[in-house]
């Protein structure tokens, strides 16, 4: 199997826009870990995705912004929230490289229902917010629904101070240029979600204070005590996703 190159900029073009959204205010929080621990995590066929022999579980709080259907307007109101999701990384047959969410905090409900219902994607109904003074970031997020009884340990309070603007090497752009997402559909099907965005905008952050439940919850409870391997921010970037496709 060839595995495609990790490249800043998108592989492949995307033909037919399915939904255009901005991703704003991002914060990524990495820890490595061994691949044996996520592969019982993703969905069938595929494999963990690896930089140096270590696989990564992200943490990803940010600002979810303009999301539009095909080329229409952007939703009002309930195309803008607050969003924080666990993930890790992933390779398919086909060799594409991606992102499984193991879990999708967002502070709108409509999106999270047509979410669930429309692609299985993990999404979940928090209570969120996201502040800033000068360079100091703070994300709040309080899960609501579904959770049945750990959905009240599964909270997160993230405060980075950021700094200055970095250039991308290996690991950076291994951890944030991915170019589509694995997700397990309603008919149990794994399939592969391609999307495309200018280069991310990147800049170094230290991270002030971590309270974290939602790493626990998606089965790394240890993460949280730890420092993060990784810290960066972003201010953004605009992202277009086509039709998913078999993995």
């Amino acid at each position: 199997m060839i595995v495609e190159e990790v490249t800043p900029l998108p592989v492949r073009p995307i033909d037919r826009v399915v939904f255009r959204q901005r991703w704003a205010t991002l914060t990524f929080l990495h820890w490595a870990v061994d691949a044996a621990r996520v592969a019982p995590l993703l969905p069938r066929g595929v494999r963990p995705d690896e930089h140096d022999g270590r696989t990564y579980v992200g943490l990803v709080p940010f600002h979810m912004e303009d999301v539009a259907v095909r080329r229409g307007p952007a939703m009002p109101w309930v195309g803008t929230f607050c969003e924080t999701n666990v993930r890790v990384y992933s390779v398919d047959g086909a060799g594409r490289r991606g992102v499984v969410f193991l879990s999708l905090d967002a502070s709108r409900l409509a999106p999270v229902l047509v979410a669930r219902w429309g692609s299985g994607l993990p999404y979940l109904w928090s209570r969120m917010s996201l502040r800033q003074d000068g360079d100091h970031l703070s994300y709040r997020c309080r899960r609501i629904w579904p959770g049945g009884a750990a959905v009240g340990s599964a909270r997160s309070r993230v405060d980075v101070r950021v700094g200055d603007p970095v250039d991308a090497g290996p690991l950076e752009d291994f951890l944030t240029a991915r170019w589509g997402l694995h997700l397990t559909d309603r008919r149990g099907r794994t399939r592969y979600w391609p999307n495309a965005h200018a280069r991310w905008p990147l800049r170094s952050a230290e991270l002030v204070e971590l309270d974290d439940g939602l790493l626990a919850a998606a089965g790394f409870a240890e993460l949280a005590a730890q420092p993060p391997d990784s810290v960066l921010f972003s201010p953004g970037v605009d992202a277009t996703f086509g039709p998913q496709v078999p993995a």
